[in-house]
């Protein structure tokens, strides 16, 4: 399981091929992606066979609703792809099912890695680069009754997996993710007990769960170079812009020690790595507080920040030295004018890191579709499409079409102010 060359693991220098003038909006690199990032869990429905399925129907545990049919994006699939595509996006980034892939141990469903595998035929097939996402947040029952990522084995199973999945779709992948936000894996699932397994300050768990997840990591990276295919390979990593308080300098370290750099110290033989970010976190003496009063916050109740990205971009970037890509960034809220000023913003901030030279490669919207927002149930809306949840109707937003303009003009430009506004 050699480390292979790829398109993506070399950096390219100063992009070309974006630029400012008087005459156009913030210009973006021609091979620049534009995408829209979904997951399994959130969007198919009827995941019976997952651990975060068990979650949602237990007394106790804080969620909201069940996921129950979500988007029936299992079945609907091709619908999605349609939307993605007449948009204007370059690259769709979705997630592998492991439960549904291997719903005992070592009993593989040939049925569900077809599906997968005509999903990634799919996006070929309307000019869309699959980005294939091997772990978002969901593991099978039975991994999760042996241990889950406490077990020692976990990192082996994870990769065994994956080694299956790629056997199936690798001549097909465009980009993989092998875990999306491993560290919030940990911290919200051993921690803060909004996760499965429901642990709250457990922090001995917390430790051994990260180590493993490093390694499962690392495994799975040659798992995926392996073969079949060749196509660049990353993590997906979940970062915060820190805002640390007068006393909570050590705690601050101490998060961005378990929270990111253990990961990125690991990720300088990838191809790239994902970074995601939303917001920043204030941190004081005795750990993160809220912000300010009078802060500007998102319907998911933290602070409005689109800075963050920019902040996410240069310090993936100079901790790894690898080619960076927004595998996630958006906004839940209602008014779609804020969705655009927030996505606008953040452009901006990745434009800047463009302008320094730091090599990034591309932006993928969260999310695609109004979905299952975990323990939230599904009153955030992230989407750039809204979902009738009787019909499963899926409605583009304006936002969309702003987004999907964009991508096509690889220019940052304002949208009509007449087509935006609150409900839209």
């Amino acid at each position: 399981m050699g480390t292979r060359p790829h398109k993506e693991q070399a950096p390219r220098g100063a992009p070309a091929g974006h630029d400012t003038d008087a005459h156009h909006g913030l210009r973006f690199p021609k091979d620049f992606v534009w995408g829209a990032a979904t997951s399994a869990h959130q969007i198919e429905g009827g995941n019976t066979n997952s651990d975060w399925w068990d979650f949602e129907h237990q007394a106790g545990s804080g969620c909201a609703e069940s996921s129950g049919d979500a988007c029936d994006s299992y079945s609907r699939w091709q619908q999605d792809l349609a939307v993605v595509a007449d948009l204007g996006l370059t690259s769709y980034r979705f997630s592998l099912e492991w439960s549904r892939i291997e719903p005992a141990e070592g009993e593989w469903s040939l049925a569900a890695l077809d599906h997968y595998r005509r999903i990634c035929a799919g996006c070929r097939e309307v000019g869309l680069e699959p980005t294939v996402t091997f772990h978002h947040f969901t593991n099978p029952r039975w991994f999760a009754a042996q241990g889950g990522w406490e077990a020692p084995q976990s990192p082996a199973m994870f990769a065994r997996f994956c080694e299956k999945a790629a056997g199936s779709l690798g001549d097909l992948i465009g980009r993989a993710c092998t875990v999306n936000e491993p560290s919030m894996v940990a911290l919200i699932g051993y921690l803060l007990g909004e996760f499965p397994p429901g642990r709250k300050d457990d922090t001995e768990a917390f430790v051994t769960v990260t180590k493993h997840l490093v390694e499962a990591h690392r495994q799975a990276v040659g798992a995926l170079r392996a073969g079949p295919g060749v196509y660049p390979v990353g993590l997906s990593l979940a970062m915060s812009e820190f805002q640390v308080l007068p006393g909570g300098e050590e705690l601050a370290a101490l998060a961005q020690e378990m929270m990111e750099d253990i990961y990125l110290r690991e990720l300088g033989g990838d191809d790239f790595v994902g970074v995601q970010s939303y917001t920043r976190t204030y941190i004081g003496p005795q750990g993160p507080v809220d912000p300010p009063p009078g802060t500007r916050l998102t319907a998911m109740g933290y602070e409005y920040w689109p800075q963050t990205a920019e902040a996410a971009i240069r310090r993936a970037a100079a901790v790894t030295g690898r080619p960076v890509i927004v595998t996630e960034n958006g906004i839940a809220t209602d008014d779609d004018a804020e969705r655009v000023e927030f996505v606008s913003d953040a452009l901006r901030g990745v434009h800047r890191c463009l302008e320094d030279g730091i090599d990034v490669r591309g932006y993928f919207y969260w999310s695609l579709l109004d979905n299952f927002e975990w323990a939230r149930g599904f009153e955030p809306h992230f989407g750039l499409v809204s979902v009738d949840r009787s019909t499963f109707a899926r409605r583009p937003k304006p936002s969309a079409r702003w987004f999907g303009e964009v991508a096509r003009r690889r220019e940052l430009i304002p949208a009509a102010a007449d087509e935006l506004g609150p409900g839209a």
